[in-house]
């Protein structure tokens, strides 16, 4: 069996049980490679993602491959990371593809983009139903190998100063949204702003906005939004899920031996379930701890999620006729969107729906 071969499917647990790791890197260079973070070290789930996989890749590689990891700000701005990798100043980068909805709407679909497909729909795209060969396509023309590496779940709708009762109550609202919701909720009259997560709270504690969305409780409890937004509400309907991504330099990439470069596979791999299995299991917690802070749960107004519903489509129309990378992968991502609600809808939607009307 070839090494390679054997690498991609013994998985992390078995390459370290069986103590091969050393036969497979004696003759490999000892490599060192910096990777820049979109988020502060604060967030151990999303900034603790590019730490799990540098471990892991320091791990299985005998000591010979580490990768440094940076946080946001330390050596490339936040929403700077796409460049940097592009551009060869640094390696690789751990990042929310969906910041970079300016320079291409269709990168948002290696993220999240609203009433899209949730997390587990997703990775059977990126994994089985082509989306990452799709995707590979659309980043060569940034000189990028993307790996998938993180995925929040679905996520809240955000922290509001005040109660959302209409969509009257959206003219005018200054939120802090990722990706290109942004232009959904400016159909309703929202006013939009992307912040990097170390500068909303100062943001919101100044008015500067009204509202804001970062993901969800465990880290929403960290960043303290509950002090100065008090309404919180559910469900984040522009992210069913969100995937975080690895972004990798081509040439860079391509002067690695195979053994290294399936060693990157494998560690992003790990890093992307780890990432939701810790918010998975740190979100009700935390949830409980906000509502014992003075958190005011609510849910957003059927009217608001038709009207969203309705903007987004009127978005993702013009987008077919404006954007030739979105019609080619969207079109795919629309068929497979529609395949998963048929199914799920009888499978998990079905059992979900009938637990959480039991008393367990």
């Amino acid at each position: 069996m070839e090494r390679r071969h054997f690498l991609q499917g013994a998985g992390i647990a078995g390459i370290l049980t069986a103590g091969v790791a050393p036969a497979l890197i004696h003759a490999q260079e000892t490599i060192r490679w910096r990777l820049a973070s979109s988020f502060p070290k604060s967030l151990d789930t999303i900034y603790g993602a590019a730490e799990e996989f540098s471990n892991t890749i320091k791990t299985i590689s005998g000591g010979k491959f580490e990768i440094q990891v940076f946080a946001a700000g330390e050596l490339v701005p936040a929403f700077g990371v796409l460049d940097a990798v592009q551009q060869g100043n640094i390696e690789m980068a751990h990042t929310a593809p969906y910041y970079f909805f300016g320079k291409n709407e269709a990168l948002a679909l290696d993220c999240a983009v609203p009433f899209g497909l949730n997390a587990r729909m997703l990775n059977a795209w990126m994994y089985d139903g082509g989306g990452h060969k799709l995707l590979a396509e659309l980043y060569a023309k940034y000189n990028i190998v993307s790996l998938p590496m993180g995925n929040t779940g679905a996520q809240m709708g955000g922290w509001y100063r005040n109660e959302i009762k209409s969509v009257d109550d959206l003219k005018g609202l200054k939120i802090r949204l990722g990706g290109f919701a942004g232009r959904v909720i400016a159909k309703l009259g929202g006013v939009p702003q992307n912040l990097p997560a170390g500068e909303i709270f100062q943001a919101l504690e100044k008015g500067t906005l009204d509202a804001a969305e970062w993901v969800g409780p465990y880290d929403d409890l960290k960043l303290g939004f509950y002090k100065v937004a008090p309404f919180y509400y559910y469900p984040g309907w522009w992210e069913g899920s969100a995937q975080l991504t690895l972004y990798i330099n081509d040439k860079k990439w391509a002067t690695l031996s195979k053994e290294y470069q399936e060693m990157i596979r494998a560690a992003a791999s790990h890093a992307h379930i780890a990432m939701q299995a810790k918010y998975d299991a740190r979100n009700p917690q935390a949830l409980k701890q906000l509502i014992a802070n003075g958190a005011k749960l609510q849910r957003f107004p059927k009217e608001i999620m038709d009207a969203a519903f309705k903007a987004r489509n009127e978005v993702y129309a013009e987008l077919m006729e404006s954007n030739p990378d979105w019609r080619r992968i969207y079109s795919e991502y629309e068929k497979f969107l529609r395949d998963q609600y048929s199914w799920f809808r009888l499978a998990d939607l079905s059992y979900d729906q009938y637990m959480a009307s039991v008393k367990l």
